[in-house]
């Protein structure tokens, strides 16, 4: 009877430290993300982002997307990807060093995407970023990779 008791005081701990493998991330009409920054568990085999663009605006007045790299990358895939055009997300085709990106969204719309955590480096700085020109210097947040 006892066990029955101490059950779930026991399993208690277990539940809350679960840790949950997606988050969501939003934006509006503005050059900011509502989410500055995610911590990911390294217990995580992949982790999922569903982005929602809450704005009004079309995706050719006020479009966002959000691309994961490297901190030290960032500017770099930016200017690459101001070539490389709205169709194709501002994101140069087949650039490597862009960890994962969702397409470019306008008001109402979103999308999810979901990256191998075993593609993030415990000791490296990542970051996420918008990459429609002029927004990435400053719709951005941090990533890291927890444990």
């Amino acid at each position: 009877m006892r066990l029955k008791l101490l059950l779930p005081l026991l399993l208690a701990p277990v539940v809350a430290q679960a840790q949950t493998c997606e988050t969501t991330v939003g934006s509006a009409d503005t050059m900011t993300f509502d989410v500055r920054s995610i911590t990911v568990p390294s217990s995580c085999e992949t982790f999922t982002v569903h982005f929602q663009h809450r704005g009004r605006m079309p995706k050719t007045g006020m479009g966002h997307n959000w691309v994961l790299a490297r901190s030290a990358d960032v500017e770099s895939i930016a200017k690459a990807g101001v070539a490389a055009g709205a169709e194709n997300n501002f994101i140069a085709k087949g650039d490597a060093r862009v960890i994962a990106a969702t397409p470019l969204l306008g008001g109402g719309e979103s999308a999810s995407v979901s990256f191998q955590v075993s593609a993030l480096g415990k000791d490296e700085k990542y970051t996420y970023f918008c990459s429609f020109p002029g927004h990435w210097s400053m719709m951005r947040g941090s990533l890291k990779l927890e444990g």
